[in-house]
């Protein structure tokens, strides 16, 4: 007899649904640019993007990568924390990292696409560090990182996304 209950966690679920977002993407002609966060939300109303954005991603890699690090984080965060808190941690978290992002780029005028659950992940780091002093430094250091060296490979990365998503983590462990 196995035990379903691992199996059906909400971040099981929502990777599950990250998945069938990333078929529909790749499914719809430039899917990528109408699920992205970029300029349409200014200029075309594409008001949904703050949400659509973490499930769409760059490719098959970048979608796998943040599944297994959100499978690992996220269902060891909602075993701590619970599944309503993890749920508003991840979701609301996630917006508000989109919302900040749009402000970073409509300031700077760099309207890049920008695609992955990363930003909202990264709420879940920010959150942890808070909570967990002993991870604190692991996860600034995690966080700095993914942010940083795959610019020096020629990546284009919205690192801007990873800190502000750690920085909103860090002030919601806060209040939830």
């Amino acid at each position: 007899m196995t035990n379903h209950k691992k199996l059906y966690t909400l971040t099981n679920i929502i990777i599950a649904f990250t998945v069938f977002m990333y078929i529909v993407q790749i499914s719809i002609p430039n899917g990528g640019l109408y699920l992205g966060l970029n300029i349409y939300f200014f200029t075309a109303g594409l008001y949904y993007q703050v949400i659509s954005t973490m499930f769409s991603h760059g490719g098959v890699e970048h979608l796998a990568m943040n599944m297994l690090v959100l499978w690992q984080v996220g269902n060891m965060l909602e075993q701590y924390i619970g599944k309503i808190r993890f749920l508003l941690l991840y979701f609301l978290g996630g917006v508000l990292t989109s919302v900040g992002t749009l402000v970073y780029m409509y300031y700077f005028g760099d309207f890049a696409n920008v695609v992955g659950a990363s930003g909202a992940i990264s709420v879940l780091f920010g959150y942890i560090a808070l909570k967990v002093k002993e991870q604190r430094m692991g996860m600034v250091i995690y966080i700095l990182l993914i942010s940083f060296v795959p610019l020096l490979f020629g990546m284009n990365i919205a690192w801007y996304s990873h800190l502000i998503g750690f920085a909103i983590g860090i002030l919601a462990g806060f209040v939830i």
